[in-house]
C-alpha cells in the first residue's frame, strides 16, 4: 500500500513533471473507482495543472478547473507514460482505473492490482470536499506537529498503538507498513496501549515516527514512480521481512496475521522476547 513517504513522492514527481500542462482527456475505465459526480469528470478536459499537494495519502492535482484527487488505497498505483498509449481502453478487461492524458504527450494511469478494489477518484471544488481528507487528523511532518500535539492524541485512548498510528482520523499518512517500522525503531510492542505509554515511551515514539518518516520522504524524493516501490522495500528493517535476522539485534523478525493483512515486528527489540500469536487465535502465547 501507497503510504506518506511514496505519495509524497508521486506528488514532487508529478508537481515537476505536469505543472503547466492542459489535460486533453480523463478517461474512467473503472466507473466504481469515480467516487463523485459534480464536477463531471468532463469538466477537467481542457483544465490547466497548477500545483500537486498531498493530504494524508490522498494526491490532490489543481487545476484551473475542479481538484483531481485520488487515493490509491492498498494495491494502486500511479504509471506514468512521456508518451501516452494510443490503445484502447476496455471497461472491465484492465487494470486501469483511470486514463489521463496532457497536452505534451504525455500522462498517466491510476492502475489497480487484485480483485478487491478500492483505488478512489474524485472530480471536486475543494479538496476538503472529499470525505477522508475533512476527517485526517494532523500530519506528522508538519511542523507544527510538535511531542506536545502527539502526546495529546495518545492521551487517554485505550486502543492499541498499532491502530492509533494507522488511525487517519487520528495521525494522517501512516499505514501498515511504516507503522510497524516505527514501532521497531521505538523498540515497542504492536500491542502496547496507548493510555498506557509513559512519558519516555511517548518521547522515544515520537522520535521514532517523525524521523523513520522524514527519512523515507527523504528517500522517495526525486525517483520517478516506476522506482518508489523498490525504494520503499529496500528501506524496511521489518515490514515485509518475515524470517530475516532483525538488522539491529539479529533475532528472526515475525509476523502476526490478520484477516487481510499481517504485521511484522522483532520480539527481542520489541516485545521482552515474546512471540505474539496469530491474531486469528486471538491470544498471546505462553
Amino acid at each position: 500500500m501507497p503510504e506518506m513517504p511514496e505519495v509524497q513522492g508521486l506528488v514532487e514527481f508529478l508537481r515537476e513533471r505536469v505543472t503547466g500542462l492542459e489535460i486533453t482527456r480523463a478517461s474512467v475505465a473503472n466507473i466504481a473507482a469515480l467516487k463523485t459526480y459534480d464536477p463531471p469528470i468532463d469538466s477537467l478536459k481542457g483544465a490547466t495543472i497548477t500545483g500537486a499537494a498531498r493530504h494524508g495519502k490522498f494526491i490532490d492535482l489543481t487545476t484551473s478547473g475542479p481538484h483531481l484527487v485520488f487515493h490509491l488505497a492498498k494495491a494502486g498505483w500511479l504509471r506514468f507514460y512521456d508518451q501516452l498509449p494510443t490503445t484502447l481502453i476496455r471497461p472491465g478487461k484492465t487494470p486501469i482505473a483511470l486514463r489521463v492524458a496532457l497536452s505534451d504527450g504525455s500522462g498517466f494511469d491510476l492502475t489497480e492490482a487484485g480483485t478487491k478494489k478500492s483505488l478512489a477518484v474524485y472530480v471536486v471544488r475543494l479538496p476538503q470536499d472529499v470525505p477522508g481528507i475533512a476527517r485526517l487528523g494532523p500530519d506528522p511532518l508538519d511542523p507544527g506537529f510538535a511531542r506536545e500535539t502527539f502526546a495529546g492524541l495518545l492521551a487517554g485512548r485505550r486502543t492499541q498503538i498499532k491502530g492509533v498510528l494507522r488511525d487517519q482520523t487520528i495521525i494522517a499518512g501512516v499505514g501498515n507498513a511504516y507503522s510497524d517500522e516505527i514501532l521497531h525503531a521505538a523498540r515497542m510492542s504492536p500491542y502496547a496501549l496507548a493510555s498506557n505509554l509513559t512519558d519516555a515511551d511517548v518521547d522515544r515514539l515520537f522520535a521514532a515516527l517523525t524521523a523513520t518518516l522524514a527519512e523515507a520522504v527523504a528517500a522517495a524524493s526525486g525517483k520517478p514512480p516506476a522506482d518508489l516501490k523498490d525504494a520503499k522495500r529496500r528501506g524496511m528493517q521489518v515490514h515485509g521481512r518475515r524470517g530475516e535476522a532483525c538488522p539491529v539485534c539479529g533475532d528472526t523478525v515475525r509476523s502476526v496475521f490478520f484477516a487481510d493483512n499481517s504485521l511484522e515486528y522483532c520480539p527481542t527489540c520489541q516485545t521482552g522476547g515474546k512471540i505474539l500469536a496469530d491474531r486469528r487465535l486471538s491470544r498471546l502465547l505462553k
